[in-house]
């Protein structure tokens, strides 16, 4: 017998107990549109259950040792792959080295959901999708447009890379413990014929300053990056980032790019 798993606060662990989340969450996905799957945080395997079918082609990776026992435990006859590392150390490209169609999946812990599709994002060429529990808030950044107040780091670096889809909303209810906030699922899918053409790692640095000053016009928040006057008077460094669409970012990107080869 496995002895039970308790919620541990620092990891940031709500189980989810309502097996109807659970399915909902797993009938979302299109499983043939992936090579691998892998779940993050699994903890006593609501979502696994449900993956089980796809065993040939899932991992797990769990960084609680307690949770990693009570899988192996529960799922003996399965023989999943179950590795015991936190998500955010896995290296994803010495791992799957040549894989392009990665789903990432989980009931994520909310104190790194951020984190983990950050980490998502930097292995984009490799995950071609994810379906995740975030925080409702969390979730309406990913989503939203420029001029929304929401709009920020997150939606700009998400949405460069992938369409963004609120699923469903859930109730702190069908947690245990049950979070203080409201949740929602969301699904990523990596856009087709991805060709960003600018500097990826400039486009980053220009993101971060826009929106570290987001009340300030991108002239002045971008200082740092020592813009030639003439290039600054582009009516586009007059916008401030939150007006800015994904595609003019790129835009703007190129235009200092331009100016500092």
């Amino acid at each position: 017998m496995h002895r039970d798993v308790n919620p541990k606060k620092f990891l940031g662990q709500h189980f989810l107990i309502d097996d109807n989340i659970s399915k909902k969450i797993v009938e979302a996905v299109n499983f043939k549109k992936f090579k691998k799957v892998i779940e993050i945080g699994p903890g006593k395997g609501a979502l696994t259950k449900h993956l089980i079918h796809f065993k040939n082609m899932l991992t797990l990776i769990e960084v609680d040792k307690d949770s990693v026992e009570f899988l192996n435990s529960e799922f003996q006859k399965e023989k999943l792959n179950i590795i015991e590392e936190d998500f955010l150390k896995f290296d994803i490209g010495y791992n799957y080295p040549s894989e392009k169609d990665i789903l990432i999946i989980g009931n994520f812990p909310y104190n790194i959901s951020s984190q983990i599709l950050f980490k998502s994002i930097e292995n984009y060429e490799s995950i071609s999708g994810l379906v995740g529990m975030f925080q409702k808030e969390v979730a309406e950044r990913i989503i939203s447009k420029n001029n929304c107040k929401q709009y920020g780091i997150l939606s700009v670096k998400t949405q460069l890379f992938y369409d963004t889809k609120i699923l469903f909303d859930v109730s702190p209810n069908v947690f245990f413990p049950k979070p203080k906030v409201n949740s929602a699922v969301i699904s990523l899918k990596r856009k087709e014929n991805l060709n960003i053409d600018c500097d990826l790692q400039l486009l980053d640095r220009i993101i971060k300053l826009g929106f570290q000053q987001r009340r300030k016009k991108l002239k002045n928040s971008l200082k740092k990056l020592d813009i030639e006057e003439n290039i600054l008077e582009d009516s586009i460094f007059d916008s401030r980032p939150e007006q800015l669409t994904i595609e003019e970012f790129v835009k703007l990107t190129k235009k200092v790019s331009n100016e500092t080869i």
